[in-house]
Order: structure tokens, then sequence, then C-alpha cells
């Protein structure tokens, strides 16, 4: 598995903390997509490289990080195709995954502390799809491309 990690300022040190924890406790790829410092950075600029990165499938999946996690999330759905979810307990995170076959999670960094996180993380990575909810998860993939259409 490959997977993206991504923040904006607000969320640096958490992104950094995860990343940390998933390089030392599995064997998946991380990839950083910024930021790297404690300067500010807008959220959507490194949600859309995320995303863009999933949907040119050269990722499997993605973990997006802000103040709050709704940021993200709200831009990362931006993209066509993306299913992020904003994720701040196991359930959720495991639910992201089984239910809605997201390819991204977001936390906040101002709402969870690492060792939440880890299990977040670590509850979200462990999920997979099992087309539990493919009629669900297709009305939306169905909606999306029917308004994509309508905008051309």
């Amino acid at each position: 598995m490959k997977i993206g990690l991504g923040s904006d300022h607000n969320a640096l040190h958490l992104k950094d903390y995860i990343k940390a924890y998933i390089e030392e406790t599995t064997d998946i790829e991380v990839v950083d997509y910024g930021c790297y410092s404690e300067d500010e950075v807008d959220y959507p600029d490194v949600a859309f490289e995320v995303a863009e990165a999933i949907g040119e499938e050269k990722l499997d999946r993605g973990i997006l990080f802000c103040g709050t996690g709704l940021g993200v999330a709200i831009a990362a759905n931006k993209y066509p195709g993306i299913r992020a979810a904003t994720t701040h307990d196991v359930y959720s995170a495991e639910r992201a995954q089984l239910s809605n076959n997201a390819q991204i999670i977001t936390l906040g960094a101002q709402i969870v502390g690492y060792e939440v996180a880890k299990k977040v993380v670590d509850a979200y990575l462990t999920s997979f799809w099992a087309d539990g909810s493919k009629r669900k998860v297709d009305k939306i993939i169905e909606k999306e491309q029917e308004l994509i259409k309508k905008s051309r």
C-alpha cells in the first residue's frame, strides 16, 4: 500500500508524528506532501495534491490533517471521485473505509491527541472495503457523474 500524507501548518506536528508512526510500525510506503515547516500554508493546496495523486492512482489512500480536519475534507472532496471522511475516533475511521470506501481520512490536530490519532490511523489502515455498502457508494458516484455532465 502507498499512502499520501499532507497537512497545513496547524497540523504539521501531528502529521509528522503519524508519518513516523506508520513508517516505524508498517511496511506501507508513505509519501509526504507537506507542509514541512510552521510557515503558513493554505490547506486546500495540500488537500488537492493528495486527492489528485489518488485520482491518478499514484496513491492507494491518503490522510490529511488541519486544525479541525474539516477544511481538508471539504477541499479533497472537490476532486472528482474522491471520498474523504473526517474521523476523530476508531469507529468512524473503520466505517469510513468499510461503509464508504473512503480513499482519504482527515484528522484535526486541535481535536485529537497523538495517541487517539494513532488508533484512528490503525483502524483506517487495517480496514478494507468489502462491498457491503456498494449500492450506496454507487449512488454517490452516479450522482457525481451526473453533476459533472451537467456542468459541461
